[in-house]
């Protein structure tokens, strides 16, 4: 009897701890999100802990990092080169390498293959097999609308114009991504639907970033709101959508007034990711986050907020050169500090990209932390130190094989203007040798005429009036006579 009964309580006990297990996993689970999303905002960044350098905020995004799009300076930056998925904003170096190469009224062909894998909840403006599109219309269903199969139709015609398909998009992809300098990223599509193989870092993304931002297409496009794709070979309605970036939106809770577009992203295995460019009429920057949620655009306001207030421009033609560079490539080339710190206490390193140019590139720290760099010529002299190769030498040879073509172009440029003095010179003479034959001419035909006048009068008698006195006197004799 007892035996039974503690059956039935040993059963009771367990129906009723099954009935309660999910929501204690529930509350474990949640538990653990908050805890986790609190650990994440807890990490302090890289960048506070250079003596010296303005304290930044703390976020929740797992990654982060701020940088100057001109310059490279990193002026906030929190495990930067961590991988993480990136979700969409892999679509930003997609679009770097459809600007590359290919025109904006180039076609984009929708074939099967950048329809039929899409699955429900994938973003997408509904393009069908068949449809063409123009690259600058599927540029704003990529980058506005975020839609997968656009990505896709534009890898794969872009991809056969440089003479494969959509593998050689990738390709591309990723050896344009490496040659930015990116160290962490490797790319599997060109839409950044998940896969294990496709991640990037902040920084890398930050560098894609700043080169994309440099195409005045990838702007315009990235500035809009809405944008209305009209009616194509195959589907005679238009397709309306507008920015998915918050921050772009005037009068919405996110507004932020310094920014000038960005991209989003979003998969299960990502989290949210944003990239964002701001520009506050000195500084251009790029801030990046990576595995964030939902917090993304506080956070971005935040480190926007922290590197505006605290960190300006200073132009390295005002400050001594690095010994070995002779020029830089852009005289308005720039380092960017912390308030307080002086161009003096940074360290540089030079690195040369073409020993036969004595070209190269010059980078400054600060105590380990990159705060710009810029494209140098160097001095024949620090080549042939660091290189053993005499760039004076292959200097001197262009500029002597540079003579003859000069020369040539100057004998030319001389023997044309030779060639048209003496054509004018010419043209001189003889209108002048036809002037004078006309004028002598005229003169000869107007002496005839009065020879022949002059003869004319000769042969009439003169008249009565012009008859002499004395004509008269003998007249009247004459008559007396003969009277």
């Amino acid at each position: 009897m007892r035996s039974n009964i503690k059956r039935a309580v040993a059963a009771v006990l367990a129906i009723v701890m099954a009935a309660a297990m999910p929501g204690i996993a529930w509350a474990e689970d949640e538990m653990t999100f908050e805890e986790t999303l609190q650990a994440s905002y807890d990490v302090v960044p890289e960048t506070n802990n250079i003596g010296g350098w303005p304290q930044g905020p703390l976020v929740y995004g797992n990654s982060a990092i701020v940088m100057d799009m001109n310059s490279g300076a990193i002026l906030y930056e929190k495990k930067a080169y961590d991988r993480h998925y990136p979700a969409s904003i892999t679509k930003l170096l997609t679009a770097l390498v459809a600007l590359e190469n290919s025109e904006l009224d180039d076609e984009v062909y929708f074939s099967e293959d950048s329809v039929s894998f899409l699955e429900y909840g994938d973003a997408s403006i509904g393009m069908t097999p068949g449809e063409i599109l123009s690259m600058n219309d599927a540029l704003y269903g990529m980058l506005l609308a975020s839609a997968n199969e656009v990505s896709y139709a534009i890898a794969e015609s872009v991809g056969k114009l440089m003479g494969g398909g959509y593998d050689t998009f990738i390709q591309e992809m990723n050896t344009r991504s490496e040659e930015l300098g990116c160290t962490g990223s490797h790319w599997m599509n060109a839409n950044g639907l998940h896969n294990e193989q496709h991640y990037t870092t902040a920084h890398d993304m930050a560098l894609i970033a700043s080169a994309v931002y440099q195409f005045e297409e990838f702007r315009t496009v990235v500035q809009t709101l809405n944008y209305t794709i009209g009616a194509t070979n195959l589907v005679g309605e238009t397709r309306t959508f507008q920015q998915n970036h918050k921050m772009l939106w005037e009068g919405g809770y996110y507004y932020y007034e310094y920014c000038t577009g960005g991209k989003t992203g979003y998969t299960d295995q990502s989290r949210t990711t944003l990239v964002t460019t701001a520009d506050n009429g000195e500084l251009q920057l790029a801030a990046v986050l990576l595995q964030d949620d939902g917090n993304v655009y506080t956070d971005t306001r935040a480190m926007f907020d922290y590197a505006f207030a605290n960190f300006s421009k200073v132009l390295l033609k005002d400050q001594a050169k690095a010994e070995g560079v002779s020029s830089y490539a852009d005289e308005n080339a720039y380092v960017v500090l912390p308030s307080g710190i002086d161009f003096s206490a940074l360290e540089n390193e030079i690195t040369i990209t073409d020993e036969k140019d004595a070209a190269g590139k010059v980078t400054y720290y600060y105590k380990g932390q990159n705060v710009g760099s810029a494209d140098v010529t160097l001095t024949a002299e620090y080549v042939k130190e660091q290189t053993g190769y005499d760039s004076a030498l292959h200097i001197s040879k262009n500029e002597q094989e540079s003579v003859p073509k000069e020369a040539s172009w100057l004998s030319l440029i001389v023997k044309v203007l030779i060639g048209v003095g003496a054509a004018i010179v010419l043209a001189f003479i003889i209108l002048y040798a036809v002037i004078r034959y006309k004028l002598a001419k005229r003169r000869k035909q107007r002496l005839a005429r009065a020879r022949r006048r002059r003869s004319r009068a000769r042969m009439r008698p003169e008249p009565p009036s012009r008859r002499s006195s004395r004509h008269y006197a003998q007249r009247r004799r004459r008559n007396e006579w003969e009277s």
